[in-house]
Parts: structure tokens; sequence; C-alpha cells
């Protein structure tokens, strides 16, 4: 019985490895070819006299450098989506977006009427960015991720999407995986639907990421568990503040002489973002020890020549020092055929003070655990690739990753009935 029991178990759930890949992000596109913003936005929104244009304010969705396909709907039809852990809901641009809603027209759509699987909803939802709005409705739908399936997923069908960036975006849409208390409209997020439905093995996901853009293969999300070969060392596990973001406390951070957050300040481990946001006095302070000079959109740059110089910098996490040297910090690209080089740090006045985003450029130096089961974040340091790690077996498709910004704030239910969701992103100039 218990030899039928275990075999039982072994078919209903499994762990799942997600190769990742990295890409280019359009941040580091437009700096390479010195293209601002504001002129790619007149020009597309030139093209339509009856579209005005909207100030953008999700400059951070171009740090985006990996992302992965699912499929929703029987037959599949297939998205590429960010893995967003600082967001609950996924939704993907609808069949009936609008004919001027040009990122709609140049990404993949939802189309309910060709899925045998397919439930509708009809709950409006909206998500704010700065001052325009992504808005649709929910729908409900099975859905695949690699070899593993979720029935009855509800997720929102944009219909209209603001702004620059999700033009220019390679992902389709946005798969959130922080905790239900962020969801819109009561939604159960995807990875909790995995564990209800018992299609994982352990509440737990882990993140791998290699920061060498030039890689072939950029990392590795593994659903379901951890992997001890992708790390050494014993794994640093803090507990979480509250089940919404993972969210957990920060000792201090330093770096020479400088002593930032010495009283202790909240921090949340997020694939949504490529760099280290902070707030925005504090995050000049470091960007002066390091030497550097401010650019457009809170991001600042370094003599190439001085990387080997530059101090390393301690983020104390649950008392246990997590120090990034100069190479973990610093990104190299280039601008009109030479080389800059950018510091991680970027400014980021948030309603909650004194709070950090510890990005990819964290998380490419330390093996990350997410797990829901316990409430906690775990960090090891992780190993730098080898030619054992080009030749993982893969258990599920291969899935393209892109991360990007998100800080999301559940509004009330409106008078109405939508219920909105606010990301509430700042550039930090």
């Amino acid at each position: 019985m218990l030899h039928l029991l275990l075999l039982l178990h072994l078919v209903s759930s499994e762990v799942v490895r997600v190769p990742l890949y990295p890409l280019k992000s359009a941040r580091r596109s437009l700096i390479e070819f010195e293209t601002s913003l504001e002129n790619v936005q007149k020009v597309w929104f030139s093209r339509f006299s009856n579209v005005e244009p909207r100030p953008e304010y999700l400059k951070n969705y171009l740090d985006a450098q990996y992302y992965g396909d699912i499929t929703i709907g029987t037959p599949p039809q297939t998205f590429s989506v960010v893995f967003d852990t600082g967001s609950s809901n996924l939704w993907v641009p609808s069949k009936h977006c609008s004919y001027f809603d040009i990122a709609c027209l140049l990404h993949r759509k939802y189309d309910s009427s060709k899925s045998t699987t397919y439930v509708p909803n009809g709950t409006d939802f909206s998500i704010r960015y700065g001052t325009g709005s992504l808005s649709g409705f929910l729908s409900t739908d099975s859905l695949q991720l690699g070899s593993l399936g979720v029935k009855g997923q509800t997720f929102g069908e944009a219909t209209k999407q603001p702004g620059l960036v999700f033009v220019m975006a390679k992902f389709d849409g946005i798969l959130g995986m922080a905790y239900p208390s962020l969801a819109v409209g009561g939604v159960t997020p995807v990875f909790v639907n995995m564990i209800k439905q018992g299609v994982v093995d352990s509440p737990v996901f882990s993140f791998y990421l290699s920061r060498n853009i030039t890689n072939v293969l950029g990392g590795e999300l593994m659903i379901g568990g951890i992997d001890d070969k992708y790390y050494t060392g014993e794994i640093n596990y803090v507990n979480l503040t509250e089940k919404s973001y993972w969210l957990f406390k920060m000792d201090n951070l330093t770096i020479s002489d400088l002593s930032i957050c010495t009283d202790g300040c909240q921090a949340i481990a997020d694939t949504g973002t490529s760099m280290i946001a902070g707030p925005t006095d504090e995050v000049k302070q470091i960007n002066q020890k390091l030497g550097a000079t401010h650019l457009p959109g809170g991001i600042y740059t370094v003599s190439c020549d001085v990387i080997n110089n530059l101090p390393s910098i301690d983020f104390v996490i649950n008392g246990k020092h997590m120090t990034l040297e100069p190479t973990d910090y610093i990104m190299k690209v280039s601008k009109l055929g030479s080389e800059i080089c950018l510091t991680g740090f970027i400014g980021m006045d948030l309603p909650r003070k004194k709070l950090w985003i510890l990005g990819d450029v964290f998380i490419g130096k330390f093996y990350t655990i997410f797990d829901m089961g316990k409430n906690r974040v775990g960090f090891a340091k992780a190993v730098k690739p080898d030619s054992s790690y080009h030749h993982t077996k893969v258990y599920s498709p291969m899935l393209r990753l892109f991360p990007a910004q998100s800080i999301p704030k559940v509004a009330p239910k409106s008078p109405n009935g939508v219920f909105t969701f606010s990301k509430l992103l700042h550039d930090a100039n």
C-alpha cells in the first residue's frame, strides 16, 4: 500500500527544470543605438494622430532580459510571459483589444473562441502604470508551463495596454509568482494553483541566473525544488515579514566607510528587475562612492578602466554578509561602437520608505529560493557555469524568460465593480 501511494505521488507531481536564455534588454538596445524613449515614442504615436501620447513611467521594464513560453487553452495558444516574483496575476493580450492598441497588434493574442476549455468570467480588471492603465477582463482556461498543467486558471485578457514599453517588449504578458494577497479580484496565482492541484512536488521554486548575456544558456528556473549543483556553501534563509511580496528584513548595507539601512529596512527579492533599486538619496550616495556619473533615466555610469579598483558592497541579511564584487554589480554595454559601464544601482522612491528591490544583479550572484511552504527566501552563493551546466537534463520544453520591474499594490474594489491593481513605479531622475 505504501509503495502504491508513493507511486501515485510520483505520478501526480514532479519537479520541472526550465532552462533560461538571456536576451539583450530594451534599455541596452536603446543605449547602444543612442535612441531615447521619448524620440521613439513620438515616432509611434505620430502615426495615429487621434491617439494622445502618454507619459511613460515604465522604463524599468526596459531592463527585462528573460522570458518564458506558456500555453493557454485547448488546443494550446502560446504566449511569452515575464515570470515576475513582484506580482501575482497572469495577463496576456486579448483578441478583443482595440485596433489602435499598437502593443496588442504587435503581440500574440488569446482567442477564447478557439479553446474548448474556456470558461467566461467577465470581471473587469485594471493595472495602473503611471498615468496610463492596462485594462481588460478576466477569463478562465487551462494552462501549461513546460510539462506542468493547471486546470481552471483565471487570468486577465488585456484589451488596452499603455505606453511604449509594451510596444517594444519581446514578451506578450506577465505571469506573477508572488502571494495571493496581491492578486487582482481574488484570483489564485498560477504557482498557488500548481500547489493546490498537486502538480509540483514541493511549494518551492528557485532561480539560477548567469549574468553573462553572451552565454547560450542564461540560467534555470526550477519549479518544485532546488538543485545543490548550482550553489556552494549553506543557504541563508530569511523569513518573510508579510505574505504579499517576497518581502524580508535586510539588516544593513555597507560600501567602504558608508553604511546604509543601519536600523534595518525592507527588501524584496524580485526576478522582475535586472538591477538593484533603492531610495534615490541612498542610491545616489552609493554611486558617489563609486565615482559614477548620473545619466537620464536614473542610471549611473563609471569608467570601464576602474572596475578592478572599485569597492565591494555588503548586504547583511539575517546576520550574514552577502557580498557583491565590482564584476557583479557593473554591467557593460556598447554605445555607438564604444563600451560603457553602468552600475547596477538605480534610484526609485516608493510609498514604502527604505524599501530595496534586489533584482538580477543580486540574484545573479546568489542562487535564490522562493519557499512558499515555509514563507521564506533563501540565498546561497551561485556557482559559475561550466561545461556540465550546458548539458543539464531538461524535463520540460525550453522557456525563455524576461524579468521586469514590478512593485504592485492592490487598491480597494471600486464602486463600479472594477478591481484595480496599481504598479507603483517611479523613474528616479
